[in-house]
Protein backbone atom coordinates (compact mmCIF):
# COMPACT_ATOMS: atom_id res chain seq x y z
CA UNK A 1 0.00 0.00 0.00
CA UNK A 2 0.85 3.54 -0.58
CA UNK A 3 -0.04 7.07 -1.18
CA UNK A 4 0.84 9.22 -4.92
CA UNK A 5 0.24 12.35 -5.66
CA UNK A 6 1.72 14.29 -8.46
CA UNK A 7 0.56 17.53 -10.60
CA UNK A 8 1.16 17.79 -14.74
CA UNK A 9 3.53 20.24 -14.04
CA UNK A 10 7.77 20.00 -13.67
CA UNK A 11 9.51 21.89 -11.01
CA UNK A 12 6.61 21.81 -8.20
CA UNK A 13 8.41 19.79 -5.52
CA UNK A 14 6.96 22.50 -2.61
CA UNK A 15 3.50 21.46 -4.06
CA UNK A 16 3.62 17.93 -4.46
CA UNK A 17 5.48 18.15 -1.02
CA UNK A 18 2.18 19.43 0.58
CA UNK A 19 0.23 17.41 -0.61
CA UNK A 20 2.02 14.33 0.11
CA UNK A 21 1.66 15.59 3.76
CA UNK A 22 -1.87 15.18 3.62
CA UNK A 23 -1.22 11.08 2.83
CA UNK A 24 1.65 10.44 5.04
CA UNK A 25 -0.34 8.33 7.04
CA UNK A 26 -0.57 6.07 4.49
CA UNK A 27 3.30 4.97 4.20
CA UNK A 28 5.70 5.25 6.84
CA UNK A 29 8.27 2.84 5.80
CA UNK A 30 9.67 5.57 2.61
CA UNK A 31 9.02 8.93 0.97
CA UNK A 32 10.36 9.89 -2.75
CA UNK A 33 9.48 13.02 -4.56
CA UNK A 34 10.45 12.99 -8.22
CA UNK A 35 10.59 14.53 -11.80
CA UNK A 36 9.86 13.81 -15.39
CA UNK A 37 9.89 15.68 -18.50
CA UNK A 38 6.33 17.22 -18.10
CA UNK A 39 5.59 16.47 -14.61
CA UNK A 40 6.33 15.97 -10.95
CA UNK A 41 5.76 13.24 -8.38
CA UNK A 42 5.56 11.83 -5.09
CA UNK A 43 5.17 8.63 -3.03
CA UNK A 44 5.23 7.16 0.49
CA UNK A 45 4.43 3.76 0.68
CA UNK A 46 4.95 0.95 3.19
CA UNK A 47 6.99 -2.33 3.76
CA UNK A 48 5.11 -4.47 1.79
CA UNK A 49 5.54 -2.31 -1.81
CA UNK A 50 9.46 -1.99 -1.20
CA UNK A 51 10.56 -3.89 -3.43
CA UNK A 52 8.54 -2.30 -6.67
CA UNK A 53 9.43 1.33 -5.90
CA UNK A 54 12.90 1.21 -8.00
CA UNK A 55 11.17 0.00 -10.72
CA UNK A 56 8.24 2.86 -10.77
CA UNK A 57 11.07 5.19 -10.26
CA UNK A 58 13.18 3.76 -13.92
CA UNK A 59 9.39 3.64 -15.14
CA UNK A 60 8.82 7.35 -14.74
CA UNK A 61 5.60 6.15 -12.41
CA UNK A 62 3.84 5.90 -9.19
CA UNK A 63 1.61 3.40 -7.95
CA UNK A 64 -0.30 2.20 -5.09
CA UNK A 65 0.14 -1.93 -5.74
CA UNK A 66 -0.16 -4.78 -3.61
CA UNK A 67 -0.40 -8.48 -4.96
CA UNK A 68 -2.45 -9.33 -7.57
CA UNK A 69 -5.97 -6.82 -8.21
CA UNK A 70 -4.44 -3.64 -6.21
CA UNK A 71 -3.54 -0.60 -8.33
CA UNK A 72 -3.53 3.02 -8.23
CA UNK A 73 -0.99 3.71 -10.80
CA UNK A 74 0.40 7.21 -12.66
CA UNK A 75 2.38 7.46 -15.22
CA UNK A 76 3.70 10.42 -17.35
CA UNK A 77 3.84 9.47 -20.97
CA UNK A 78 4.94 11.21 -24.40
CA UNK A 79 1.03 12.02 -24.84
CA UNK A 80 0.81 13.00 -21.21
CA UNK A 81 -0.79 11.60 -17.79
CA UNK A 82 -1.88 8.17 -17.44
CA UNK A 83 -4.20 7.36 -14.80
CA UNK A 84 -4.65 3.14 -13.71
CA UNK A 85 -7.50 1.76 -11.56
CA UNK A 86 -7.63 -1.53 -10.23
CA UNK A 87 -10.39 -3.67 -11.81
CA UNK A 88 -12.45 -3.63 -8.68
CA UNK A 89 -11.21 -0.22 -7.11
CA UNK A 90 -9.32 -1.51 -3.77
CA UNK A 91 -6.52 1.27 -4.03
CA UNK A 92 -8.24 4.43 -4.45
CA UNK A 93 -7.41 7.23 -6.92
CA UNK A 94 -8.66 10.78 -7.56
CA UNK A 95 -8.02 13.81 -10.03
CA UNK A 96 -8.76 17.05 -10.28
CA UNK A 97 -7.17 20.32 -12.61
CA UNK A 98 -5.65 23.45 -11.13
CA UNK A 99 -6.30 26.96 -13.13
CA UNK A 100 -3.04 27.36 -14.02
CA UNK A 101 -1.32 24.28 -14.83
CA UNK A 102 -3.41 21.21 -15.62
CA UNK A 103 -4.39 17.54 -13.90
CA UNK A 104 -3.42 16.54 -10.74
CA UNK A 105 -4.02 13.38 -8.67
CA UNK A 106 -3.99 11.69 -5.43
CA UNK A 107 -4.88 9.00 -3.67
CA UNK A 108 -7.24 10.74 -1.22
CA UNK A 109 -9.38 13.40 -1.62
CA UNK A 110 -7.57 15.47 0.97
CA UNK A 111 -4.42 16.43 -0.65
CA UNK A 112 -6.08 17.89 -3.36
CA UNK A 113 -9.14 19.97 -2.30
CA UNK A 114 -6.35 23.33 -2.01
CA UNK A 115 -4.83 22.43 -5.24
CA UNK A 116 -7.59 21.83 -7.63
CA UNK A 117 -11.45 22.22 -8.98
CA UNK A 118 -13.54 19.52 -10.40
CA UNK A 119 -12.42 16.48 -8.47
CA UNK A 120 -12.87 12.99 -9.81
CA UNK A 121 -13.09 9.81 -9.02
CA UNK A 122 -11.07 7.13 -11.31
CA UNK A 123 -13.44 4.63 -11.69
CA UNK A 124 -12.78 1.33 -10.17
CA UNK A 125 -11.70 -0.69 -13.92
CA UNK A 126 -10.86 1.89 -16.08
CA UNK A 127 -7.97 4.05 -17.52
CA UNK A 128 -7.87 7.69 -17.75
CA UNK A 129 -5.96 8.96 -20.54
CA UNK A 130 -5.74 12.39 -22.77
CA UNK A 131 -8.23 13.83 -20.34
CA UNK A 132 -10.70 10.96 -21.74
CA UNK A 133 -11.88 7.87 -19.12
CA UNK A 134 -12.28 4.49 -20.75
CA UNK A 135 -12.78 1.37 -19.37
CA UNK A 136 -10.40 -1.77 -19.95
CA UNK A 137 -12.61 -4.20 -17.65
CA UNK A 138 -16.11 -5.12 -16.99
CA UNK A 139 -17.97 -7.10 -14.77
CA UNK A 140 -20.09 -8.93 -16.20
CA UNK A 141 -21.98 -12.58 -16.10
CA UNK A 142 -19.77 -15.29 -17.68
CA UNK A 143 -20.78 -18.83 -18.98
CA UNK A 144 -21.88 -21.06 -15.83
CA UNK A 145 -19.55 -24.27 -14.96
CA UNK A 146 -20.98 -27.31 -15.63
CA UNK A 147 -18.87 -29.08 -12.82
CA UNK A 148 -20.62 -30.58 -9.61
CA UNK A 149 -20.48 -28.97 -6.45
CA UNK A 150 -17.30 -31.08 -5.41
CA UNK A 151 -15.36 -29.90 -7.85
CA UNK A 152 -16.44 -26.41 -7.94
CA UNK A 153 -15.79 -26.20 -4.35
CA UNK A 154 -12.41 -27.64 -4.80
CA UNK A 155 -11.41 -25.30 -7.08
CA UNK A 156 -12.67 -22.58 -5.14
CA UNK A 157 -10.42 -23.35 -2.94
CA UNK A 158 -7.38 -24.11 -4.49
CA UNK A 159 -7.88 -20.19 -5.90
CA UNK A 160 -8.52 -18.62 -2.77
CA UNK A 161 -5.49 -20.47 -1.27
CA UNK A 162 -3.74 -19.40 -3.91
CA UNK A 163 -4.84 -15.69 -3.75
CA UNK A 164 -3.62 -16.09 0.53
CA UNK A 165 0.03 -17.07 -0.43
CA UNK A 166 0.12 -14.55 -3.28
CA UNK A 167 -0.05 -11.84 -0.71
CA UNK A 168 1.73 -13.44 2.58
CA UNK A 169 5.01 -13.54 -0.22
CA UNK A 170 4.80 -9.61 -0.68
CA UNK A 171 6.75 -9.76 2.84
CA UNK A 172 6.45 -8.26 6.02
CA UNK A 173 4.56 -9.32 8.87
CA UNK A 174 0.55 -10.20 8.25
CA UNK A 175 -2.07 -10.67 10.28
CA UNK A 176 -5.89 -10.87 9.98
CA UNK A 177 -9.25 -8.91 11.01
CA UNK A 178 -11.33 -11.05 12.19
CA UNK A 179 -15.21 -10.55 12.56
CA UNK A 180 -15.96 -14.06 13.10
CA UNK A 181 -18.23 -13.76 9.89
CA UNK A 182 -17.26 -16.43 7.54
CA UNK A 183 -15.21 -13.90 4.83
CA UNK A 184 -12.95 -13.05 7.28
CA UNK A 185 -13.01 -16.50 9.41
CA UNK A 186 -12.04 -17.87 5.85
CA UNK A 187 -9.05 -15.95 5.10
CA UNK A 188 -7.54 -16.40 8.36
CA UNK A 189 -7.99 -20.14 8.74
CA UNK A 190 -6.26 -20.43 4.79
CA UNK A 191 -3.30 -17.77 6.26
CA UNK A 192 -2.96 -19.90 9.85
CA UNK A 193 -1.03 -22.91 7.79
CA UNK A 194 1.09 -20.60 5.99
CA UNK A 195 2.89 -18.66 8.78
CA UNK A 196 4.31 -19.86 12.23
CA UNK A 197 2.19 -17.62 13.94
CA UNK A 198 -0.75 -15.70 12.75
CA UNK A 199 -2.16 -12.72 14.68
CA UNK A 200 -5.77 -12.13 14.66
CA UNK A 201 -8.16 -9.32 15.65
CA UNK A 202 -11.50 -8.42 16.72
CA UNK A 203 -13.85 -5.55 17.57
CA UNK A 204 -16.87 -4.91 19.10
CA UNK A 205 -18.43 -3.82 22.04
CA UNK A 206 -18.81 -5.84 25.32
CA UNK A 207 -20.83 -9.00 24.54
CA UNK A 208 -21.01 -8.11 20.78
CA UNK A 209 -21.83 -11.16 18.65
CA UNK A 210 -18.37 -10.95 16.60
CA UNK A 211 -16.14 -11.48 19.66
CA UNK A 212 -17.71 -14.54 20.18
CA UNK A 213 -17.45 -15.84 16.54
CA UNK A 214 -14.26 -14.51 16.42
CA UNK A 215 -13.02 -16.28 19.84
CA UNK A 216 -14.60 -19.74 17.94
CA UNK A 217 -12.41 -19.56 15.29
CA UNK A 218 -9.44 -18.08 16.70
CA UNK A 219 -9.43 -21.11 19.08
CA UNK A 220 -9.74 -23.28 16.52
CA UNK A 221 -7.30 -21.91 13.83
CA UNK A 222 -4.64 -21.17 16.98
CA UNK A 223 -4.31 -18.05 15.84
CA UNK A 224 -2.92 -15.40 18.76
CA UNK A 225 -5.72 -13.16 19.24
CA UNK A 226 -6.09 -9.67 20.35
CA UNK A 227 -10.03 -7.68 20.74
CA UNK A 228 -10.33 -4.23 21.26
CA UNK A 229 -13.86 -3.16 23.12
CA UNK A 230 -14.52 -0.13 23.10
CA UNK A 231 -17.23 2.00 25.31
CA UNK A 232 -19.75 4.80 23.45
CA UNK A 233 -17.02 7.12 24.67
CA UNK A 234 -14.45 5.62 23.08
CA UNK A 235 -16.41 5.24 19.72
CA UNK A 236 -17.43 9.04 20.20
CA UNK A 237 -13.87 10.02 20.38
CA UNK A 238 -12.76 7.66 17.75
CA UNK A 239 -15.59 9.54 14.94
CA UNK A 240 -13.98 12.81 13.83
CA UNK A 241 -10.11 11.10 12.83
CA UNK A 242 -12.74 8.03 11.42
CA UNK A 243 -14.83 10.67 9.13
CA UNK A 244 -11.42 12.63 8.40
CA UNK A 245 -9.86 9.55 6.91
CA UNK A 246 -13.09 8.03 5.58
CA UNK A 247 -13.84 11.20 3.36
CA UNK A 248 -17.28 10.57 4.05
CA UNK A 249 -20.86 11.38 5.76
CA UNK A 250 -22.74 8.65 4.58
CA UNK A 251 -24.38 6.80 7.37
CA UNK A 252 -23.85 3.18 6.98
CA UNK A 253 -20.24 3.59 5.96
CA UNK A 254 -19.04 5.67 8.89
CA UNK A 255 -21.19 3.62 11.36
CA UNK A 256 -19.21 0.38 9.74
CA UNK A 257 -16.42 2.17 9.57
CA UNK A 258 -15.62 2.91 13.42
CA UNK A 259 -14.95 -0.40 14.91
CA UNK A 260 -12.79 -1.22 11.87
CA UNK A 261 -10.63 2.01 12.32
CA UNK A 262 -9.95 1.29 15.99
CA UNK A 263 -9.31 -2.64 15.16
CA UNK A 264 -6.85 -1.35 11.98
CA UNK A 265 -5.43 0.79 15.12
CA UNK A 266 -4.44 -2.26 17.32
CA UNK A 267 -3.37 -4.13 14.08
CA UNK A 268 -1.03 -1.66 13.35
CA UNK A 269 1.03 -2.11 16.53
CA UNK A 270 1.39 -5.56 15.75
CA UNK A 271 1.56 -6.18 11.69
CA UNK A 272 2.83 -4.79 8.83
CA UNK A 273 -0.74 -5.80 6.42
CA UNK A 274 -4.09 -7.48 7.17
CA UNK A 275 -6.41 -10.11 5.27
CA UNK A 276 -9.89 -8.91 5.26
CA UNK A 277 -13.04 -10.66 4.21
CA UNK A 278 -14.46 -8.05 1.62
CA UNK A 279 -15.88 -9.62 -1.19
CA UNK A 280 -17.33 -12.46 -0.18
CA UNK A 281 -20.77 -11.72 0.18
CA UNK A 282 -21.18 -10.12 -3.51
CA UNK A 283 -19.57 -13.09 -5.01
CA UNK A 284 -21.67 -15.75 -3.06
CA UNK A 285 -24.77 -14.28 -2.19
CA UNK A 286 -24.06 -13.45 1.67
CA UNK A 287 -27.62 -11.09 2.04
CA UNK A 288 -30.57 -11.85 3.33
CA UNK A 289 -31.96 -9.66 0.90
CA UNK A 290 -30.94 -11.87 -1.99
CA UNK A 291 -33.12 -14.62 -1.11
CA UNK A 292 -36.12 -12.51 -2.36
CA UNK A 293 -34.59 -12.05 -5.43
CA UNK A 294 -35.81 -14.16 -8.81
CA UNK A 295 -33.32 -16.42 -9.76
CA UNK A 296 -33.35 -15.34 -13.55
CA UNK A 297 -31.44 -11.71 -12.11
CA UNK A 298 -29.68 -13.06 -9.36
CA UNK A 299 -26.31 -13.03 -11.43
CA UNK A 300 -27.08 -9.32 -12.50
CA UNK A 301 -27.50 -8.07 -9.02
CA UNK A 302 -24.53 -10.03 -8.07
CA UNK A 303 -22.44 -7.99 -10.37
CA UNK A 304 -23.88 -5.13 -9.16
CA UNK A 305 -23.58 -4.81 -5.31
CA UNK A 306 -19.78 -5.76 -6.02
CA UNK A 307 -19.05 -3.20 -8.49
CA UNK A 308 -20.16 -0.65 -6.00
CA UNK A 309 -17.46 -2.10 -3.47
CA UNK A 310 -14.94 0.52 -4.22
CA UNK A 311 -17.14 3.49 -2.58
CA UNK A 312 -18.45 0.97 0.08
CA UNK A 313 -16.54 -1.77 1.80
CA UNK A 314 -13.34 -1.01 0.11
CA UNK A 315 -13.64 2.51 0.85
CA UNK A 316 -13.93 1.69 4.47
CA UNK A 317 -11.13 -1.00 4.53
CA UNK A 318 -8.67 0.85 2.65
CA UNK A 319 -9.13 4.29 4.70
CA UNK A 320 -8.99 2.33 8.18
CA UNK A 321 -5.87 0.49 7.09
CA UNK A 322 -4.15 3.44 6.13
CA UNK A 323 -4.71 5.59 8.89
CA UNK A 324 -2.75 3.41 10.54
CA UNK A 325 0.31 2.88 8.03
CA UNK A 326 -0.76 -0.69 7.11
CA UNK A 327 -1.97 -2.84 3.82
CA UNK A 328 -5.47 -4.49 3.83
CA UNK A 329 -5.56 -7.64 1.66
CA UNK A 330 -9.00 -8.46 -0.12
CA UNK A 331 -7.80 -12.26 -1.24
CA UNK A 332 -11.38 -12.49 -2.37
CA UNK A 333 -10.94 -9.96 -5.35
CA UNK A 334 -7.46 -11.50 -6.86
CA UNK A 335 -8.93 -11.39 -10.26
CA UNK A 336 -8.58 -14.86 -10.57
CA UNK A 337 -10.97 -15.76 -8.01
CA UNK A 338 -13.12 -12.86 -9.36
CA UNK A 339 -13.28 -14.82 -12.90
CA UNK A 340 -14.19 -17.77 -10.86
CA UNK A 341 -16.92 -16.87 -8.70
CA UNK A 342 -18.03 -15.03 -11.83
CA UNK A 343 -18.88 -18.79 -13.65
CA UNK A 344 -20.03 -20.79 -10.29
CA UNK A 345 -23.91 -21.10 -10.98
CA UNK A 346 -26.21 -18.84 -8.38
CA UNK A 347 -28.04 -22.15 -7.26
CA UNK A 348 -24.58 -23.47 -5.71
CA UNK A 349 -23.99 -20.53 -3.93
CA UNK A 350 -27.78 -19.71 -2.77
CA UNK A 351 -29.47 -23.08 -2.19
CA UNK A 352 -32.06 -24.68 0.24
CA UNK A 353 -32.71 -21.01 1.67
CA UNK A 354 -28.24 -21.18 2.66
CA UNK A 355 -26.29 -18.14 1.44
CA UNK A 356 -22.49 -18.60 0.36
CA UNK A 357 -23.59 -22.54 0.32
CA UNK A 358 -20.43 -23.47 -2.26
CA UNK A 359 -18.28 -21.35 -0.15
CA UNK A 360 -19.14 -23.34 3.29
CA UNK A 361 -18.56 -26.37 1.10
CA UNK A 362 -15.04 -25.18 0.16
CA UNK A 363 -14.23 -24.27 3.64
CA UNK A 364 -16.01 -27.28 5.54
CA UNK A 365 -13.05 -28.96 7.75
CA UNK A 366 -11.37 -25.37 8.32
CA UNK A 367 -13.42 -23.64 10.76
CA UNK A 368 -15.80 -24.90 13.57
CA UNK A 369 -19.17 -25.90 12.67
CA UNK A 370 -20.80 -22.48 14.28
CA UNK A 371 -18.77 -19.61 12.59
CA UNK A 372 -18.71 -21.93 8.95
CA UNK A 373 -22.78 -21.86 9.44
CA UNK A 374 -23.22 -18.53 11.02
CA UNK A 375 -25.46 -16.53 8.75
CA UNK A 376 -24.45 -12.96 7.79
CA UNK A 377 -24.62 -9.60 10.23
CA UNK A 378 -24.13 -6.45 9.28
CA UNK A 379 -20.82 -5.41 10.17
CA UNK A 380 -22.35 -2.84 12.99
CA UNK A 381 -24.81 -5.14 13.84
CA UNK A 382 -22.01 -7.92 14.53
CA UNK A 383 -20.07 -5.17 16.47
CA UNK A 384 -22.91 -4.38 18.66
CA UNK A 385 -23.45 -0.41 17.61
CA UNK A 386 -26.73 -0.63 15.70
CA UNK A 387 -28.43 1.47 17.32
CA UNK A 388 -26.23 3.29 19.66
CA UNK A 389 -24.62 6.12 17.20
CA UNK A 390 -28.33 6.56 15.56
CA UNK A 391 -30.02 6.61 18.78
CA UNK A 392 -27.31 9.63 20.07
CA UNK A 393 -27.74 11.86 17.01
CA UNK A 394 -31.28 11.45 18.22
CA UNK A 395 -30.91 13.18 21.08
CA UNK A 396 -28.37 15.53 19.57
CA UNK A 397 -30.36 16.75 16.79
CA UNK A 398 -33.88 18.28 16.68
CA UNK A 399 -36.06 17.95 13.91
CA UNK A 400 -36.40 21.79 13.22
CA UNK A 401 -32.36 21.12 12.70
CA UNK A 402 -32.85 18.25 10.34
CA UNK A 403 -35.09 20.06 8.37
CA UNK A 404 -32.90 23.38 7.96
CA UNK A 405 -29.61 21.41 7.62
CA UNK A 406 -30.31 18.14 5.29
CA UNK A 407 -30.35 19.83 2.13
CA UNK A 408 -26.30 20.21 1.00
CA UNK A 409 -25.16 23.06 -1.78
CA UNK A 410 -25.38 20.10 -4.15
CA UNK A 411 -28.18 19.56 -4.16
CA UNK A 412 -27.78 16.21 -2.01
CA UNK A 413 -30.60 15.74 0.90
CA UNK A 414 -29.19 14.52 4.09
CA UNK A 415 -30.93 10.98 4.79
CA UNK A 416 -31.20 10.70 8.51
CA UNK A 417 -30.13 12.46 12.14
CA UNK A 418 -27.27 10.22 12.15
CA UNK A 419 -25.95 11.07 8.41
CA UNK A 420 -26.79 14.60 9.82
CA UNK A 421 -24.42 14.26 12.86
CA UNK A 422 -21.64 12.91 10.52
CA UNK A 423 -21.86 15.35 8.05
CA UNK A 424 -21.44 18.10 10.87
CA UNK A 425 -18.14 16.68 11.55
CA UNK A 426 -17.43 16.60 7.63
CA UNK A 427 -17.83 19.73 7.24
CA UNK A 428 -15.60 20.93 10.09
CA UNK A 429 -12.68 18.63 8.49
CA UNK A 430 -13.27 19.81 4.86
CA UNK A 431 -15.38 22.92 4.63
CA UNK A 432 -18.88 22.98 3.40
CA UNK A 433 -18.42 21.89 -0.48
CA UNK A 434 -20.09 22.83 -3.06
CA UNK A 435 -19.59 19.47 -5.14
CA UNK A 436 -19.52 15.93 -3.14
CA UNK A 437 -19.82 14.08 -6.14
CA UNK A 438 -16.84 11.86 -5.77
CA UNK A 439 -17.99 10.54 -2.56
CA UNK A 440 -20.16 7.14 -2.87
CA UNK A 441 -23.22 6.87 -1.00
CA UNK A 442 -24.55 3.13 0.40
CA UNK A 443 -27.89 1.96 -2.18
CA UNK A 444 -30.75 1.91 -0.89
CA UNK A 445 -29.69 3.73 2.79
CA UNK A 446 -32.65 3.90 5.19
CA UNK A 447 -34.37 7.93 5.59
CA UNK A 448 -35.86 9.60 8.10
Amino acid sequence: MAGIAGIVAPGRRSLVETMLAKIEHRGGAGREIFETDGATFGIVWTKPQERSIEKLRRDGAVADQAGNGRLAKARFTDDGLVLRRDHLGVAPLYYGETEEEGLCFASEVKALLDVCAGIGQVPAGHEMRDGGMRPYYTLEKKEPLTDDSAAIAAELKRRLVESVDKRIALGGTVGCWLSGGLDSSAMAALARPRMKTLRTFAAGLEGAPDLKYARMAADFIDSEHHEVVPSLRDLLAALPKVIYHLESFDALLVRSSITNYLVAERSSEHVDAVFSGEGGDELFAGYDYLKAIDRSGLADELIDITGRLADTALQRVDRSASAHGTVAYVAFLDPDVVDYALRIPVEYKLRGGVEKWILRRALDGELPAEVLNRKKAKFWQGAGIEELLSDYAEGLITDDDFRRERRLPNDWEINTKEELFYYRIFREHFGELDDVSWMGRTKGAPKN
